[in-house]
C-alpha cells in the first residue's frame, strides 16, 4: 500500500513524498528512508525500489530533496548535500513517530548523490542499522575533476566566483543545465549517458523534474567527501553496490570508497553504466539490497 505523506524538516520546510506499507503487515515493520540523487524527482524509479523492498516486508519512506519535486524550499533548484544529509535525518525522526515503523530496524537507502549522503547518515546517526549506497558519489572534488576537462577547470573556478560576487551584491544566483546534449556544453552532469537518461526518464515519468539548478550547486558538490566518513559507518552494516561502467560517479572512487569502510560492508558490481542500476541492472541492483536489509534488520 502506498499513501502520500508530508512532514516538517527542523528548520521548517514541508517535504513530501510516498510511504510504503507491506500488504498485510501488523504492527510495526522495518522501515527503510529513501531520497534521490543530484536534482532527480522521486518519480524516477525510487518508487521499483519501494516497491521491491515493501514486497519483501519492509515499509518505505519515500520523498523529494528540498526545493525539488513536490517538496517546498527555496531558492528552487538548489542543492546543499548537507543540508539533504540533515533532511534525511530528520526524516528518520518523523518516521520514528508513525506506527507502523519498528524504530529499532530503520534502514536507509540512497542512489548517485544520495548514496553518499546515506555514507555520511550511516556514519553519523546511530538510529540507522543498515545502509545501502548505490552506485555512490564518493569524492565531489576528485569526481569533478573527472567530469571537468582540465582546460575548463579554470574558467568553472572563475565561474564560480562571479557567482558569488554577483549574490554579495544581492543578484539571484546563477543558474546552469543539469545535462546538455553536447556533453562539451556547460551542465552539472556533462556525460552522454546523463543526457540521455533525465531527459528521457522526465518524459515518461517525472515531468516535474526540471533541467536546471543553481551554480553553487555544482561548487558545493566539488566540496562534499562522503568518502571521508565511509570508515565511521562500521559497525553498523553497510553495502555498497558499484556499476563498472560508471562514467559520472566513477567507479573507481566507489570501490576505493568501499576499500576505506569497516565492516560489516558487502560489495556488489554491476557490469552496467551508473543509469543501468534503475532499469536493465535493477534486479542486480535491488535483490542484494533487498538481501541486506533482510539480513541486517531481523526478517
Amino acid at each position: 500500500m502506498r499513501k502520500d505523506i508530508e512532514f516538517q524538516t527542523e528548520d521548517g520546510v514541508t517535504l513530501r513524498g510516498w510511504h510504503y506499507i507491506p500488504d498485510g503487515a501488523s504492527g510495526p515493520v522495518p522501515t527503510i528512508v529513501m531520497a534521490h540523487g543530484f536534482s532527480a524527482v522521486k518519480e524516477m524509479y525510487l518508487d521499483r525500489f519501494a516497491e521491491a523492498f515493501a514486497a519483501a516486508g519492509m515499509a518505505g519512506i519515500v520523498f523529494d530533496n528540498r526545493n525539488f519535486g513536490a517538496s517546498d524550499g527555496e531558492p528552487r533548484y538548489e542543492i546543499d548535500p548537507w543540508q539533504q544529509v540533515r533532511d534525511y535525518r530528520d526524516a528518520i525522526t518523523w518516521a520514528e513517530t508513525l506506527p507502523e515503523t519498528d524504530a529499532g530496524r530503520i534502514g536507509i537507502w540512497g542512489s548517485s548523490y544520495s548514496g553518499g549522503h546515506v555514507m555520511v547518515v550511516g556514519a553519523l546517526d546511530r538510529r540507522v542499522k543498515c545502509v545501502v549506497a548505490q552506485v555512490p558519489l564518493a569524492s565531489g572534488h576528485r569526481n569533478a575533476r573527472r567530469l571537468i576537462r582540465a582546460d575548463y577547470l579554470a574558467g568553472v573556478q572563475e565561474m564560480f566566483n562571479e557567482d558569488r560576487r554577483a549574490r554579495m551584491k544581492g543578484e539571484k544566483p546563477a543558474m546552469i543545465p543539469v545535462v546538455a546534449e553536447d556533453p562539451a556544453s556547460p551542465s552539472a552532469l556533462p556525460t552522454p549517458d546523463s543526457w540521455t537518461w533525465f531527459t528521457e526518464t522526465g518524459k515518461s515519468r517525472a515531468p516535474s523534474w526540471h533541467n536546471e539548478v543553481t551554480l553553487r550547486s555544482v561548487e558545493m558538490f566539488t566540496e562534499y567527501e562522503p568518502i571521508s566518513y565511509a570508515k565511521y559507518v562500521s559497525p553498523t552494516p553497510m553495502m555498497i553496490v558499484v556499476a563498472l561502467g560508471d562514467v559520472l560517479t566513477v567507479s573507481d572512487l566507489a570501490l576505493e570508497a568501499y576499500e576505506e569502510a569497516l565492516g560489516p560492508k558487502r560489495l556488489v558490481t554491476l557490469n552496467g553504466g551508473h543509469f543501468d542500476a534503475y532499469t536493465a541492472d535493477f534486479e542486480a541492483s535491488s535483490g542484494p539490497a533487498i538481501a541486506w536489509f533482510r539480513d541486517h534488520l531481523g526478517l
